[in-house]
């Protein structure tokens, strides 16, 4: 890294022609513009999480590399928003010569975790244990042409959705969508519902952690070009049966917290939502939505194509690298071998909902 100098700043510390510079490298990346890689969400998770830091790289004299992360015990890091952000990575010039065990030494980490590193992150991806899938939807040549591709690949799904709306409207009321609600009671309701479900699927809530709650709550207010939280809901008669909220760039949406409301289960509100969603998206000039890491059949259903996502850790020889493995990758390794096997993976999502329905008890 000869000529190449550090600076690790707090995400507020970072200077304006800095933010913008962020923006200039990131636009000239040629990776799509996922809003969890421009600089407004590292600042939005800055003011949740004290922690945060961000390592600025600089090459004859100019900002030339952004690494945001937040640093734990013992020097184990971790990517800036980890449990919730889809997209991660360092943001660099290209060409610009980054060794990731000097990256680290400058941030004083031991180690750095990652669980949806982007795509040709070619400085952490040496160090990527695993890949995944992140399903996308193309909506670039317009819904029409969406609608037409789920016409030939899953026409059931696409003619079944359609009639369930259709039935929504005649028995619950007059359906109508919202691309980006502003009123915070629908998102209030969302978090609700999503909170609901994470019970009721034995997982663990993500609203119960007051950091999440708050960082949801302000992106929701954030109107940046490159990252903009949206909440997208679909009412009948007026009462709100489903609703996602995401973040946006100009031509990316980057979806995050679905859920409906479970008094509306058998009209499949989740689906119609998706659909709305990805009409609304092409009208505003949206090329694709990504539906993020993680199979599901909707997903399966939905897609027009993947992208890839990496999870993992960078780390430095030495003890507290040795303490970061064994804290860490034992499980990680176990959940990759229950993921690894359909039948396994099963049996434990059918423990998870029995768990589920002991705590709704």
């Amino acid at each position: 890294m000869s000529g190449v100098r550090i600076r690790v700043v707090e995400p507020d510390e970072l200077g304006e022609g800095e933010i913008e510079a962020w923006r200039e490298l990131r636009a000239k990346t040629g990776a799509p513009a996922n809003p969890f890689m421009e600089p407004e969400f590292t600042l939005t998770v800055g003011r949740v999480r004290p922690a945060a830091r961000v390592a600025v790289l600089w090459e004859d004299g100019e900002p030339a590399g952004f690494f945001p992360y937040e640093p734990g015990p013992l020097g184990h890091g971790r990517a800036i928003g980890l449990g919730v952000s889809d997209c991660q990575g360092a943001v660099l010039r290209a060409g610009l010569r980054v060794a990731p065990r000097e990256l680290l030494r400058a941030c004083g980490l031991s180690a750095w975790a990652f669980d949806n590193l982007e795509a040709g992150q070619t400085v952490f991806l040496p160090d990527a244990a695993e890949e995944f899938a992140s399903p996308v939807i193309d909506i670039g040549a317009g819904y029409a042409a969406y609608e037409e591709v789920l016409r030939a690949q899953s026409p059931k799904f696409l003619r079944t959705t359609l009639a369930k709306e259709r039935k929504l409207g005649r028995q619950a009321g007059e359906v109508r969508f919202v691309f980006d609600e502003r009123d915070p009671a629908a998102l209030r309701a969302l978090m609700e519902w999503k909170s609901a479900q994470y019970r009721r699927t034995g997982r663990r809530d993500r609203f119960a952690q007051e950091w999440i709650n708050t960082l949801v709550r302000r992106l929701h207010e954030t109107r940046t070009a490159g990252c903009s939280g949206v909440l997208s809901v679909l009412y009948a008669a007026d009462r709100p049966v489903a609703a996602h909220f995401g973040l946006r760039s100009r031509t990316v949406l980057s979806c995050w917290f679905p859920a409906y409301d479970v008094e509306f289960a058998k009209y499949s509100p989740g689906l119609i939502l998706h659909l709305r969603m990805a009409e609304s998206a092409a009208d505003e000039g949206i090329g694709m939505l990504d539906l993020g890491r993680g199979g599901a059949e909707y997903k399966d259903a939905l897609k027009t194509g993947e992208l890839r996502v990496h999870e993992g850790s960078s780390v430095l020889p030495g003890a507290r690298a040795a303490l970061y493995w064994l804290s860490r990758e034992p499980s990680r390794r176990a959940h990759s071998f229950v993921r690894s096997r359909p039948r396994l993976a099963g049996y434990a999502q059918k423990a998870l909902n029995q768990l589920g329905t002991l705590r709704g008890n």
